[in-house]
């Protein structure tokens, strides 16, 4: 706590001292990451790894049942989520990632690159390599990356409410074990099961502007104890005792 508090002071100060001093800043003078630093600034046209590698912290900033691509390219649908994202953060939304922007993702990332409020173990009770599911060790925990910076999204969102995941990743092994589906997003890493407070409806609603493409909650067989959320390429939903 300590440390993201003293991260967001310096990346504060720096912004502050730019606009003070009439200096022309760069991405290169925001505060500097143990997970990623942006050399550049982004916006529309722009394209490569550190595009990327912004659409993974931004892409729960999305409208109704859309799902932001992780390909590298910074077209409309991705100044539009870093507009989103800006807003939601009392930033200019203007849907260029320069030095604020990329500031204040510092401030909301771990050094693992996993966002404040979420780790790698919420996302796998399993085991402690990722292995044994329907995807590699490195893609299952790199699709868990993305799950959580959705969940992020989707907290602050809420007001900043705590979101608690009884389940993430899980091996075959793990996933027999607790009955789940032969085909489960589970296996691939990029589904979390969220139980308690807020109420498991309000989870399910919410997550319809967070990029997640399975949404499965009460009413929908097995599943009236918590909601599910993944990145299903085939988009399905259903919570009907939520209207969903």
């Amino acid at each position: 706590m300590l440390r993201r508090l003293t991260r967001s002071l310096l990346s504060f100060v720096m912004i502050l001292t730019g606009t003070v001093l009439g200096v022309t800043a760069t991405a290169g003078t925001a505060h500097a990451d143990e997970c990623y630093t942006w050399s550049r600034t982004l916006s529309e046209g722009s394209s490569g790894s550190d595009v990327t590698q912004l659409q993974i912290r931004v892409a729960g900033w999305v409208t109704s049942g859309e799902r932001l691509s992780y390909d590298g390219q910074y077209g409309a649908r991705t100044a539009a989520a870093v507009k989103k994202f800006q807003s939601a953060y009392g930033l200019a939304a203007d849907g260029v990632a320069g030095p604020a922007t990329f500031s204040k993702i510092y401030a909301l990332q771990d050094s693992d690159c996993t966002p404040a409020h979420f780790t790698y173990a919420e996302l796998n009770k399993c085991n402690s390599d990722w292995s044994g599911g329907a995807v590699s060790a490195a893609t299952a925990k790199a699709n868990a990356l993305k799950t959580m910076w959705k969940l992020e999204a989707m907290r602050h969102a809420l007001g900043d409410v705590p979101i608690t995941i009884s389940s993430g990743f899980r091996s075959y092994a793990c996933n027999n074990a607790v009955g789940g589906s032969a085909t489960s997003r589970h296996l691939y890493g990029d589904a979390a099961d969220l139980v308690g407070s807020p109420s498991l409806c309000t989870l399910a609603r919410q997550a319809r502007t967070h990029g997640f493409s399975e949404i499965l909650g009460p009413g929908y067989p097995g599943h009236n104890d918590h909601t599910h959320v993944a990145f299903d390429p085939s988009p399905y939903w259903s919570a009907p005792t939520c209207g969903i």
